[in-house]
């Protein structure tokens, strides 16, 4: 046995100064009943720490989640930039990334409608560089003077603190309704990008174009996209609002512990990168934020891949405090003129001095570079530094072993040409806000289209000022008359005339559809990442259970098994079989695909249970694959379950790899129409 510990051999506890404490329980009091007394310096310290362990939260991407990992370049791109951690095949720099929702508050939950934000933080060789984009490619405004009125627009109503972390209001459509450049940004936002069944299963984008520098300084433009190796995958919105309600923190939980557990998520860095030839030969403007490249115009090229590998150890330090900001660039990757941008350059450092408390936020560890870093910069709150010697200043000729600048090895900015005058003006080439809409819609699979259709008829119902809904079919109609048509229908009013659509200032082309901007015709995934899930009753045969468990191991999958009782059930040989979860806490909504197992007598108490029926039927209605052995099928029919091929017998070891077969594929998109569905 080993030797029991003893006060004297534990670590003590002390205050912030190092100050052993002798009582931790009770406050320096005038007497055992009297008052407490004001020099009671240890309580003040534990008070006052307390009182500030919050700071404000970020008015935009206040709820995130984060990892550490790497970023491993595959492709030499010096013929591109002189950026060392593009330039040597296989180095590998340790990044910090973070995703985000965008309009709800840091208690809100993951899974609204919405845009998840998309931040690298990468610590070079060279000091560190932020990628700061989001999962979509597009930007709802053109310029950053309008960020501001974008989100008091989207965020809860002033007057009345609600909705939380959601569009579907007055002020956010009447916003849109009067801004035309949003409207490609507003299908995107309506597509199934932004209810994403896990951050490991999103694209991320730069959103603006770049700029690349070689060793010579010959510039190129660049888009940065980080490309999912899972996939892109979506829940259906009914299947977001009732995980919202089963699981508030459900994909804080799925990164958390996918991580964990090894199953590092993976992304792949491609570039889309152009010459100013190309860029002039494009119809649109690579400086419009309201724009994307299409890859078939401009393909991809992978350059790297980022794994995260290891969660933060501490929440409020790194994820809560982590600082990006646009403008930290390093050598060899510079801005461009996008208006957009530029105001993105003041805005998240005036943030950080507001949330972090002053200029140094950079000596944070989470924010500090990984590479050695002396300027003379000196003081401000916060300094946790101790800069020695009596120079703060450069020039100087009293600390000549002090930094310098380095005309060779330092950050140059690319000399755009430039002229003109001083004017509060949009260029014309940003006038086109409809074109790419109209592509963005055509480039969608069906089940697509009728998913965005009902997203913008459920967030037009709840609107209120009939006025706005009609400017916006109006924008609408611009884009596809079938469109307005279809949402119009779903509100019950007539498809919009003529003379209701806006003026428009450019009319809209008819580009050809690009394949790639639809998920389901190009990102689907596998069963690898995905988390299943067995329902079962008691006898359940053992056998089959293990040939389900090896199968879903073997592809890469996750398999939770729940019961109506957490401690589980007996299996056919008299075995005890421990649950990982209760029916009550575990529905269906929170699994990619799901299997019953069972005996006849077994399944008998599920057959009225109202859990287990609304456990099957939101499956089916969820567009889940279904397996189910004798006993299922029982409870299917209680439930009153139609059959079709996502629905799968797996009694025996054949009907098992069908059923993962199936569920590879993800949601059966060929159900939806049939009854218990949502189209």
């Amino acid at each position: 046995m080993p030797a029991r510990m003893t006060t004297s051999t534990l670590l003590p506890l002390t205050s912030n100064q190092g100050v052993p404490l002798s009582d931790n329980q009770n406050s320096l009091r005038a007497g055992a009943r009297g008052p407490t007394l004001m020099e009671d310096f240890l309580l003040q310290e534990k008070i006052t720490h307390f009182d500030h362990e919050r700071i404000p939260e970020r008015v935009v991407h206040a709820r995130g989640s984060a990892a550490h990992g790497h970023f491993e370049c595959t492709r030499d791109c010096s013929d591109w930039t002189r950026a060392a951690f593009l330039s040597r095949v296989g180095q590998r720099t340790p990044v910090f990334t973070r995703f985000s929702t965008v309009a709800g508050g840091a208690g809100s939950a993951d899974t609204p409608r919405d845009v998840r934000g998309f931040a690298v933080k990468f610590y070079t060789e060279e000091g560190n560089f932020d990628l700061v984009g989001n999962n979509i490619p597009v930007f709802f405004i053109q310029d950053a003077i309008k960020f501001p009125d974008l989100v008091h627009a989207v965020k809860m109503e002033q007057d009345r603190g609600y909705p939380q972390a959601a569009s579907a209001h007055d002020t956010f459509w009447d916003f849109i309704s009067l801004m035309p450049e949003s409207m490609h940004m507003v299908l995107w936002a309506m597509s199934d990008r932004t209810i994403p069944r896990s951050l490991r299963m999103i694209d991320g984008f730069g959103v603006h174009t770049f700029r690349l520098v070689d060793a010579q300084g010959v510039s190129r433009f660049v888009k940065f996209h980080w490309r999912a190796a899972l996939g892109v995958a979506s829940t259906t919105w009914d299947e977001a609002v009732k995980i919202a309600g089963a699981d508030p923190d459900y994909h804080r939980r799925d990164l958390w512990e996918s991580i964990d557990r090894g199953d590092f998520p993976a992304w792949e860095l491609a570039l889309q990168v152009f010459d100013e030839e190309t860029a002039a030969s494009l119809p649109f403007d690579v400086l419009d934020a309201t724009k994307l490249i299409p890859e078939e115009l401009v393909p991809l090229q992978v350059v790297g891949r980022m794994v995260l590998d290891r969660n933060p150890d501490n929440f409020f330090a790194e994820t809560e405090q982590v600082a990006f900001c646009p403008a930290h660039l390093v050598p060899g990757i510079d801005l461009s003129d996008d208006p957009l941008l530029q105001g993105r350059l003041f805005s998240y450092t005036d943030t950080q001095l507001s949330r972090l408390g002053g200029p140094n936020f950079h000596q944070l560890p989470i924010n500090q570079p990984r590479c050695p870093f002396h300027n003379f910069q000196r003081d401000a709150v916060m300094q946790t530094a101790v800069p020695q010697g009596r120079v703060n200043y450069e020039p100087n000729s009293l600390a000549p072993d002090g930094p310098r600048a380095s005309p060779e090895r330092g950050f140059t900015t690319w000399p755009a040409p430039t002229t003109g005058t001083k004017v509060r003006q949009r260029s014309e080439t940003f006038a086109d806000h409809y074109s790419q809409a109209r592509q963005f819609l055509a480039s969608l699979t069906a089940p697509e289209q009728r998913h965005t259709v009902m997203a913008l008829a459920f967030e037009l119902s709840k609107v209120t000022v009939p006025a706005i809904r009609t400017r916006v079919l109006g924008h609408l109609a611009v884009i596809d008359e079938g469109l307005a048509a279809a949402v119009a229908e779903r509100l019950g009013r007539p498809a919009p005339a003529a003379d209701a659509r806006p003026p428009v200032a450019t009319a809209p082309q008819d580009l050809p559809p690009s394949p790639a901007l639809s998920q389901l015709a190009s990102r689907a995934g596998t069963l690898t990442g995905r988390h299943l899930a067995a329902l079962l009753a008691e006898g359940a045969d053992g056998v089959l259970l293990t040939a389900l468990q090896r199968t879903l191991a073997k592809a890469g999958a996750r398999l939770t098994l729940v019961a109506e009782k957490i401690e589980g059930v007996r299996l056919a040989d008299g075995s005890a079989q421990p649950a990982d979860q209760a029916l009550a806490g575990a529905p269906s909504c929170l699994f990619d695909a799901v299997v019953v197992i069972g005996s006849e007598n077994g399944i008998a108490p599920l057959l009225t249970h109202p859990a287990a029926l609304d456990w099957l039927r939101d499956a089916w209605r969820h567009l889940k694959v279904i397996g189910l052995d004798a006993a299922g099928t029982l409870l299917a029919h209680a439930a009153g379950l139609p059959t079709d091929e996502a629905v799968v017998a797996v009694a025996k070891r054949k009907g098992i790899e069908t059923f993962a077969q199936m569920a590879a594929k993800g949601k059966h998109h060929a159900r939806e129409g049939a009854p218990g569905t949502d189209c």
